[in-house]
């Protein structure tokens, strides 16, 4: 049974005929998961994880109606009858779980990216208005592709009628085509399709006409918006209030989403899929403003990552469904954990955007740091017990070495977890110190939780030599001894005062009020001790080895917390390779150039050169263990969290 405060969020919604069994849903996003436009068996099982898991509905990605919206980005193609088929295997999968499926219909106008042969497409738009955000120059639509995609519309809904889904979501949010003609800045024709708001409206009403003429009378039909847009000339909150109020007159409408954000501009994109830095729960206040505007239901999403700040957004009446599609990446069997009221055994998205939308930013299926099982359900996500239960010891508490700890043990083994520090976690422990990363250190806490409910002996504060592991004579080592602060030779260093960014983490080193940031990772770490060093009063200059700070992360972070560096004034350089120092001036080459450039009056330099292997043992016991030896995480070699884990998973199934 559901606890006392879970329970709104474990009551039905019933919309028509419809019986959403709980107030948990997951939205539409793009999972990398198609074969020529069409879902594929890894699709299927991913979101048939999700209906198992317990979810009340899962909406499909934002699906094509037409081909002037196709681009290089996989997309399904609604618009062909081929879906069909993919369609609907999903959907069996998934009603064998009473979990029930809706597929979103879009076309995102401007929002192109490159074709699959590299070429530029040709992107439509209202009006030739281009973004800001891929720089694209659209051609203005004719009224009669505007009536060929409408068409495409119906025809789209008619497959998926074909295809048993049980609902329609038709996307004008996040600056797309319909968003496109909804926002006065960015539709500028003088037709009956721009002008007035009556006008910009139209296609709406059209689209709506056509999916309900395409679908089937017990289908249900949503909109989804963006509350607001967030961006330079965007739709903003009043401006919404006023299309909800238009569509809450409108009877074929069955329900309204509301989201945040546009794709059209680096600002608003960053709310489309919210980082931790976002407030859990922000875009709340946006549906409950809403709501009052309506009485169709109210879904939301946006940073809703725990049943807590779902309840409340239930209680609160700021909505009555509840998005929370990373909760659901990150564990899919979170909705039955909290009917059940085993909270503590759910896997908390901790909202890094690692592996699920920063694999789709990169054309790669979408995943989960803590739980890469996710997204590759064909292959892990039944994993048989042991054949031979074995004695293992794993070397190293960081996460890769957790993971592998706890995996082992599921499946039948005698598993002990040896730390040499005081505390699991690895380098975890110095990225939640830095600011706006406090949620990532949940990833220790969850990994922790599992190892005690799996009955894994944990023991701290131990250095392990080859001659303690023959010893304890375990049947298959893993070695998980992570990595230690990397630092480059530099010339100068005896006249300077250099510091590693771990020092400052680890509170092992004082800097002056100057302070030089060599930042040759170009990630999160570049990016947070800036903006840690100049909230604590310094004079700040990141210097970056690539071309942008924060390079290596995708761009929904970096472009946030590249907001916040300017905000506190900090100096950012880029192309930057590091020199040499002295007692004043720090040297730098640009490595395009080859010249030099030298950063006057520094106090500190601090490098950010990422970790080395910490792997001695690996040489010592591969004569004694031969193939039951396994090198995990950085002590394999330095990456991040996300393939620690997941080489944790790997051997811990190998065994």
């Amino acid at each position: 049974m559901a606890q006392p405060q879970q329970k709104k969020l474990f009551e039905p919604l019933i919309i028509r005929k419809k019986v959403l069994k709980n107030r948990i849903f997951s939205t539409g996003h793009m999972a990398v998961m198609l074969n020529d436009g069409c879902p594929t068996d890894s699709m299927v099982a991913y979101h048939e994880a999700k209906a198992k898991g317990g979810a009340a509905l899962t909406i499909i990605e934002a699906a094509r109606v037409h081909p002037s919206g196709d681009s290089g980005r996989p997309a399904i193609r609604a618009y062909d009858p081929s879906c069909i088929a993919g369609y609907k295997k999903l959907t069996t999968a998934c009603h064998g779980y009473d979990c029930l499926v809706f597929g979103q219909l879009t076309h995102p106008g401007r929002e192109m990216a490159d074709l699959e042969d590299g070429t530029s497409p040709v992107a439509y738009a209202p009006s030739a208005i281009p973004n800001e955000r891929f720089h694209v120059m659209p051609r203005e639509l004719s009224e009669p592709i505007i009536h060929e995609i409408v068409m495409g519309f119906r025809v789209s809904a008619q497959n998926l009628k074909a295809a048993k889904l049980d609902g329609i979501e038709i996307v004008a949010s996040h600056g797309y085509l319909l968003g496109q003609f909804l926002n006065k800045n960015v539709n500028k024709r003088k037709d009956k399709y721009g002008g007035n708001f009556e006008n910009r409206y139209r296609i709406l009403d059209e689209i709506i006409d056509a999916v309900k003429l395409g679908s089937s009378s017990d289908m249900l039909i949503g909109v989804r918006l963006s509350g607001d847009e967030k961006e330079f000339r965007g739709i903003e909150l009043q401006e919404t209030i006023k299309i909800v109020e238009k569509l809450n007159k409108n009877e074929k409408i069955d329900y309204i989403n509301i989201t945040a954000g546009t794709s059209a501009g680096l600002t608003g994109s960053t709310h489309i899929v919210p980082s931790m830095r976002f407030e859990p729960g922000y875009t709340l206040p946006l549906a409950k403003a809403i709501k009052g505007a309506t009485n169709k239901p109210i879904f939301v999403a946006g940073r809703i990552n725990t049943p807590h700040i779902a309840e409340e957004a239930l209680i609160s009446e700021a909505a009555d469904m509840c998005g929370m599609t990373r909760a659901i990446i990150s564990d899919p069997q979170m909705p039955q954990k909290a009917e059940s009221g085993r909270l503590d055994e759910i896997t908390a998205c901790v909202g890094c955007n690692q592996a699920c939308i920063g694999h789709m930013l990169n054309g790669q299926p979408i995943s989960c740091i803590q739980s890469p099982e996710t997204g590759r359900e064909l292959t892990f996500s039944k994993l048989k017990l042991a054949t031979k239960k074995r004695k293992i010891l794993i070397i190293g508490g960081g996460p890769a070495g957790m993971k592998a700890a706890t995996v082992a043990a599921s499946r039948g083994h005698r598993v002990k977890l040896i730390e040499a520090s005081s505390m699991l976690g690895g380098q975890i422990n110095l990225a939640e110190r830095l600011p706006g990363r406090s949620e990532f250190g949940g990833i220790t806490t969850n990994l922790a939780n599992k190892l005690q409910r799996q009955n894994v002996e944990i023991t701290l504060n131990t250095e392990v030599s080859a001659d303690f592991v023959m010893q304890e004579a375990p049947e298959v080592v893993i070695l998980a001894t992570g990595g230690k602060s990397f630092e480059p030779l530099i010339d100068g260093r005896e006249n300077a005062h250099v510091v590693t960014a771990w020092q400052i983490l680890e509170g092992k080193a004082n800097v002056g009020s100057r302070v030089a940031i060599a930042d040759w990772r170009c990630d999160w770490v570049g990016l947070g001790l800036a903006e840690l060093l100049a909230r604590q009063g310094c004079h700040v200059r990141l210097a970056c080895n690539g071309m942008v700070p924060g390079q290596t992360v995708n761009q929904y972070v970096r472009d946030n917390w590249l907001g916040k560096l300017h905000k506190l004034n900090v100096q950012t350089f880029t192309h930057l390779r590091l020199h040499g120092i002295d007692s004043e001036d720090a040297y730098f080459q640009h490595t395009l150039s080859g010249e030099p450039v030298i950063l006057n009056d520094v106090d500190t330099l601090v490098t950010a050169f990422g970790a080395g292997s910490v792997n001695t043992l690996e040489k010592e016991l591969k004569n004694n263990f031969n193939s039951n030896l396994h090198v995990i995480g950085d002590a394999l070699s330095p990456r991040t969290v996300e393939e620690a884990i997941l080489d944790g998973l790997k051997a811990s199934t190998l065994i």
